[in-house]
């Protein structure tokens, strides 16, 4: 009789793991891009502002030489703002909606220069 509690509390134990990484892996999100300029060139340098709708709390990121940036560990209930910087000008503010259900996501904002 022993042995099959302690299977059963074996096996309920394990559902109740293997339910909490599952909920776990699919918590956070991530949002990555570029930043390009009027011509589709990748602005290196230029500052990605990422503000969570939440708290206020504003992270930056300085772009790579190809343009690249990215956010990772974001909660999927929050929304976020994001625009980015270069050389006194500024693109226009995409939202990231708690809605948007994919885990990773792809935004590119693009900044008129004069150059």
């Amino acid at each position: 009789m022993p042995n099959k509690r302690i299977l059963f509390l074996a096996v309920i134990l394990s559902a109740a793991l293997a339910f909490a990484v599952e909920q776990g892996e699919g918590a956070l999100r991530m949002v990555s891009g570029r930043v390009v300029d009027s011509q589709d060139q990748p602005l290196h340098k230029a500052v990605v502002h990422l503000k969570n709708s939440r708290t206020l709390v504003i992270k930056t990121y300085i772009t790579e030489p190809d343009g690249s940036y990215r956010f990772s560990a974001l909660s999927p209930n929050v929304d976020y703002e994001l625009y980015a910087e270069y050389q006194g000008e500024r693109s226009g503010a995409k939202t990231l909606s708690a809605f948007d259900n994919r885990k990773q996501v792809t935004v590119t904002l693009k900044i008129r220069t004069s150059k």
